[in-house]
């Protein structure tokens, strides 16, 4: 950890010792809020809720400056979606001056110097964006070559135009589109990766749904993390029966309202952010050592997500079934990875889908949330590399080891 983050763990521990009980208290109804607050992701460092405001200012000014997390840029580029929607990407090329003086850790990631030239495309999750695959990307950039997308409404994107303009909700199979719109202005030749996180791994499914010959003709490997390809409306976010259907009930009528009243909204969100930290947190993460930078880092994505957003693609989940879609991906080198304590996108789901790719790669990470790539990131960078590998893209090599802030064993399935 580093100073900053101890310090503003210091800042906290001061003055947080009498929150444990009124959480635990209040954890049902806090638990439905949250969802309703932060949709299908989100991480905060603050997760108590009485400290006194000034703070828990400082400790976020303190935990801002931590690290640089988010901060990695690449060649940027726009894609046009179907509808108009103009959608933001990143390129990360392969620097042959720079492969030579990689450092042994990078080496070893793949035994080579030199990486075959295949494009690695990253699609992130729900109310996150691109930066959500920080560490994934510092330990592949300049080894191969990757893109990172924003979805529409999220990051650097543009709002949707047919979500703004005619009021239509975002749908799975519009990503799906999105998608192929980035692969063709980003990646127009050579063999691909594809890569997605929760929502965006439901994106890829769509993709394939949509254009199998893509798969069939370019696609060389697949990874599914944190995802689902269907039932979603089964979830039960690791609430009671009463809470789960409570929330069921009311969740797409309060957030249409929510985001009818968007301005009025974000004022109240802004300034209620703390009092839903610790549930917020509670659906990132799983583990209690995460970095309070990584979980602020998180908690700063969701923050960049309207309310209006969050309504908007809400209702897509619930649809969401692309399970007859998973067929086009049997013939592939598959990663399929979750954390065992993810609560919105339960790791049944990713053995679900292991179960219909009987071929695949199964990884249960214990002691990992949702947000799995940041909690234990060498874990999602060492398979990925080993996917890479049995992809042909790379010659076999070492994986790494203890990459990021917390390391963990991964569990195969």
């Amino acid at each position: 950890m580093s100073e900053s983050s101890a310090e503003a763990v210091a800042a906290l521990a001061s003055a947080t010792g009498a929150a444990g009980n009124w959480r635990r208290a209040t954890g049902i109804a806090g638990a439905a809020i949250g969802v309703v607050a932060a949709g299908a992701a989100a991480g905060v460092a603050i997760e108590r809720l009485t400290v006194g405001r000034g703070m828990r200012k400082k400790a976020r000014l303190a935990l801002d400056s931590t690290g640089p997390y988010g901060a990695l840029r690449g060649t940027p580029g726009k894609a046009t979606a179907d509808d108009g929607t103009e959608l933001y990407y990143e390129v990360d090329d392969v620097d042959p001056d720079a492969v030579p003086a990689l450092g042994p850790r990078r080496r070893r990631l793949f035994g080579r110097k030199a990486p075959a030239p295949v494009t690695v495309v990253f699609s992130h999750g729900y109310c996150l964006s691109q930066d959500s695959w920080h560490f994934q990307r510092a330990a592949l950039r300049g080894v191969v070559r990757t893109v990172h997308w924003d979805q529409r409404s999220h990051g650097r994107s543009g709002r949707g135009v047919q979500q703004v303009q005619d009021g239509v909700p975002a749908s799975i199979d519009q990503l799906g589109r999105d998608l192929k719109a980035v692969i063709d202005a980003a990646a127009p030749d050579g063999p691909i990766v594809l890569v997605g996180h929760s929502m965006g791994g439901m994106t890829v499914m769509a993709l394939a749904d949509q254009y199998p010959e893509l798969i069939r003709d370019r696609v060389v490997a697949v990874a599914f993390v944190g995802t689902s390809s269907g039932r979603l409306g089964e979830v039960n976010f690791g609430l009671p029966v009463a809470g789960v259907n409570a929330v069921r009930r009311v969740l797409p009528g309060v957030l249409k309202a929510l985001g009818q009243q968007a301005a009025l909204v974000e004022k109240g969100r802004r300034a209620t952010a703390d009092l839903f930290a610790g549930i917020i947190k509670r659906y990132s993460f799983a583990s209690r050592d995460v970095d309070p930078a990584v979980a602020r880092f998180a908690e700063r994505m969701i923050e960049g997500t309207p309310i209006d957003v969050v309504a908007e693609f809400y209702p897509a989940f619930t649809e969401h079934d692309k399970t007859e879609a998973l067929v086009h991906f049997a013939d592939l080198p598959v990663l399929v990875l979750a954390g065992i304590g993810d609560l919105v996108t339960p790791s049944e789901h990713s053995e679900a889908i292991a179960d219909l790719l009987p071929d695949a790669e199964l990884v249960l990470v214990p002691d990992a949330g949702h947000l799995v790539m940041l909690e234990h990131p060498e874990v999602v960078t060492d398979r990925l590399a080993d996917l890479l590998t049995r992809a042909g893209a790379v010659p076999a090599g070492a994986t790494v080891g203890g990459y990021g802030s917390t390391s963990s064993t991964a569990q195969p399935g």
